[in-house]
């Protein structure tokens, strides 16, 4: 489920510097450490309706990656799922047909008996979107944070790594079948939230086309920092709030346009 560039397609944007992918921990860091001050923020985050959320983790992570995440839409009320495959290395880890993934997608939603929303950072998120075409009746919306799922993977800082890490080559025939699709919105709610100062993935190619059912957030923060950013967290809360059926694009309005500049378009 990784994102390809095909042969046709326009030149790549360039990976993020090497300024900015030093920088990534130290700023991820900052942002964890940053929580007990945005606490106020966090508490008026809208509350949810008790829908299960499956939260996958980026490329090498695991679910320790995700589960303050986890924990705050728990606290707002949400039905909070683990991915529960270990380390995300791909194919290796979903199986080659994603087919590990799917189960999971399956076992939540008919435990429930409720559409699951889906919250997949880097990595993750492309799998997510992925995933919501493969079973469109059990998914309620996708929320990607920095994934690179509309470009080519070599517009990252990571891609040899995951090459050698997952043995998925990202310029074989499926994988090159699986950009021309990844590009295309899901057939659900789908919002993606990025950060031009992102240290791993050119920002560019992790953004939704326009579309009805699309929107895109940008955020302050850095690419290893998404999933414990002040920032991003309220987005996800915010998004996960809307009634089913009621999709509607996120409001900059006010205070807000400070916190979150643009939707990236």
């Amino acid at each position: 489920m990784a994102t390809v560039f095909a042969a046709d397609m326009a030149p790549p944007p360039k990976p993020p510097s090497m300024l900015l992918a030093l920088s990534e921990l130290p700023r991820a860091i900052f942002e964890l450490g940053s929580l007990p001050w945005a606490s106020p923020l966090l508490s008026k985050a809208p509350k949810g309706d008790g829908h299960p959320v499956l939260v996958l983790p980026g490329f090498m992570a695991s679910d320790g990656s995700t589960a303050l995440m986890r924990r705050f839409l728990e606290k707002r009320g949400y039905d909070a799922h683990a991915w529960k495959l270990g380390r995300n290395l791909g194919p290796k880890s979903i199986g080659s047909e994603a087919e590990h993934l799917i189960d999971l997608l399956d076992a939540v939603h008919t435990l429930t008996g409720k559409k699951v929303s889906l919250v997949g950072w880097s990595l993750g998120g492309v799998m997510a979107r992925q995933l919501s075409r493969r079973r469109p009746g059990a998914v309620r919306q996708v929320i990607s944070l920095g994934s690179p799922f509309a470009g080519h993977p070599k517009a990252t800082t990571v891609w040899k790594i995951y090459e050698r890490l997952t043995g998925h080559k990202i310029d074989d025939p499926d994988t090159l079948k699986q950009l021309e699709e990844s590009e295309l919105p899901p057939p659900v709610p789908s919002t993606a939230i990025f950060s031009k100062a992102d240290g791993i993935v050119a920002w560019e190619i992790c953004r939704e086309p326009e579309g009805p059912q699309t929107d895109n957030i940008e955020v302050y923060g850095s690419h290893c920092g998404l999933g414990v950013n002040a920032a991003v967290l309220y987005a996800v809360a915010d998004r996960l709030a809307q009634d089913e059926g009621d999709w509607k694009p996120f409001d900059r309005k006010g205070v807000r346009g400070f916190v979150y500049p643009s939707s990236g378009h």
